[in-house]
């Protein structure tokens, strides 16, 4: 058997990162098909898993992929797969099954431009509402985003204790550039990585039911074959598990699935504000994009202009409190994406006209340089 937990300091590309960040957070199923530009995370799992006591299977589709890290995780693995745009919508029907069955389990996106097939080999962050309102129906998902190798490994850590402490899919949304960029990985020692397992039953057997929920709105979960007796669909549902398609049931089930991530939100919601105190601009942005946005405001603020910047770390649920603080004394947001503006909707929607909003949009595969966000930050300091 290899080493588990692979400590120390490594040279790593962001795929292969999130690949050691899942079995360090004790991944052990992985269910998937290969895609640009997320097939390195399958390749590199396929090899290390048998060394660890894994399970690897690569599936006919996304369809089949999803469907099966689900039926892992009620078998009691730490499951994920890994896909791009036109897999992750193949997964979106059994997306939405994980989270009316409370499946913890990880979805890695690493994004690249579309629509359909797009550009299979260029970045982009144009899936971030897919993230959100892929699947049907009315429901809270939790989205994180990395900007570097190091971030890819620490958010898919944290994406599996997410995924196990609030029983709901999680989904890591990088994108190709931080994928296919190389870069200082430090592991730390296996003792201090913090994971955070699912809930067990305290009841015997004869008393359990599967979607009772506690205090916190999240309900225990036995596995398959633990002697407990189990019923899931994907179906409006009671605590026994059984479909109770009543108008009842289905306020009560559907509330309890959104409250669980809205009044954990402070719990959830990750953000990184840098020179804040004084700013007057502020420039939002979220993965690959803020390393040029930090350089970027460094320029700024040695010609004088008063801007910070807010790293959204957690893209769902989205960081409203935050942006609605701030908007008491910002003027003005600036907002730079790999797309024709989703967060910044997002951000403008918070803002409420007590600021103006601006977007920096970028497509065609393309990074936006901090020379481009320097120069739309000085245009808007005219103002």
């Amino acid at each position: 058997m290899g080493k588990t937990v692979l400590t120390g300091k490594h040279f790593w590309y962001g795929n292969i990162a999130i690949a050691e960040g899942a079995i360090a957070a004790g991944c052990r199923f992985f269910g998937g098909y290969p895609i640009t530009p997320a097939s390195e995370i399958a390749e590199h799992i396929s090899k290390r898993f048998p060394e660890i006591g894994g399970i690897f299977v690569q599936f006919e589709d996304e369809l089949a992929s999803m469907a099966a890290i689900l039926g892992a995780s009620w078998a009691g693995a730490k499951s994920m797969t890994a896909t791009s745009g036109p897999g992750l919508s193949l997964m979106m029907e059994n997306l939405g099954l994980g989270v009316m069955m409370e499946v913890p389990t990880v979805v890695v996106n690493i994004q690249r431009g579309g629509p359909s097939t797009g550009l299979p080999t260029l970045t982009a962050q144009g899936d971030v509402m897919q993230a959100k309102w892929g699947s049907h129906g009315p429901y809270e998902i939790i989205a994180l985003s990395p900007d570097s190798p190091q971030e890819a490994f620490d958010l898919t850590i944290r994406c599996f204790n997410l995924a196990e402490k609030y029983r709901v899919p999680v989904i890591l949304l990088a994108s190709e550039t931080v994928g296919h960029s190389a870069g200082k990985v430090i592991v730390p020692p296996e003792n201090e990585i913090e994971l955070i397992d699912r809930k067990k039953p305290t009841v015997p057997p004869e008393e359990y039911l599967p979607y009772k929920p506690d205090e916190d709105l999240i309900p225990p979960m036995a596995y398959a074959g633990e002697g407990y007796a189990i019923c899931t669909t994907g179906l409006t549902h009671n605590e026994k598990g059984y479909p109770d398609v009543s108008a009842e049931t289905q306020e009560k089930l559907v509330r309890r699935l959104n409250d669980k991530i809205r009044k954990h939100m402070e719990e959830i919601v990750d953000v990184e504000e840098e020179n804040m105190e004084d700013a007057k601009i502020a420039v939002v942005s979220y993965g690959q994009v803020s390393r040029p946005v930090k350089r970027a405001v460094k320029m700024a603020r040695e010609d004088g202009i008063k801007v910070g910047s807010i790293k959204l770390i957690t893209i769902w649920p989205f960081a409203e409190n935050v942006i609605r603080k701030w908007a008491k004394q910002v003027e003005l947001f600036i907002v730079p994406e790999l797309n024709y503006g989703q967060i910044y909707l997002e951000v403008k929607r918070e803002v409420a006209g007590n600021s103006e909003t601006v977007l920096v949009p970028r497509m065609g595969g393309k990074l936006i340089t901090p020379q481009e966000i320097y120069r739309e930050i000085k245009k808007v300091s005219k103002k």
